[in-house]
């Protein structure tokens, strides 16, 4: 008689069984060439940020996100509230509304994006996605 598996025994599709499916394919920027490309393409500014959006046109079925607030945000305590906002925007927002093979980033806007209403910070990301997806590529693109 073969021993039954536990998922616990490092199975990586145990593993990945109880994780949602946008946490499989949507990773974080991280290197600043990375946010520099998404600067070029694509960008829409809404009420509470500003999103730019970058198809890699890659074979690869993975969403990538940034984010990013300056100091004009606020203080150190300021600028993590609104990217904890932004984060958990983007997790709500990309399962649905984002394309794979695309790098966003969310760039927070000073006083409104820690302190607008969660529900509208939603509508706005989803206005912009909208707008975005539609958008041809600029001329210079690389």
């Amino acid at each position: 008689m073969a021993p039954s598996m536990d998922p616990s025994e490092g199975s990586s599709a145990a593993q990945t069984e109880g994780t949602p499916a946008i946490y499989l394919c949507l990773s974080t920027l991280t290197k600043r060439s990375d946010f520099l490309t998404a600067a070029r393409c694509g960008r829409k500014s809404v009420a509470s940020m500003t999103v730019q959006a970058r198809d890699r046109a890659d074979s690869l079925a993975q969403m990538r996100v940034g984010y990013t607030c300056s100091k004009k945000v606020g203080n150190a305590v300021a600028r993590n509230r609104a990217k904890r906002r932004l984060r958990e925007v983007a997790r709500l927002v990309l399962a649905d509304q984002g394309m794979a093979g695309y790098d966003y980033v969310l760039i927070g806007r000073p006083k409104i994006t820690a302190s607008r209403p969660f529900y509208r910070l939603i509508k706005d990301f989803e206005s912009a996605l909208k707008v975005l997806h539609c958008q041809p590529p600029p001329s210079g693109h690389n």
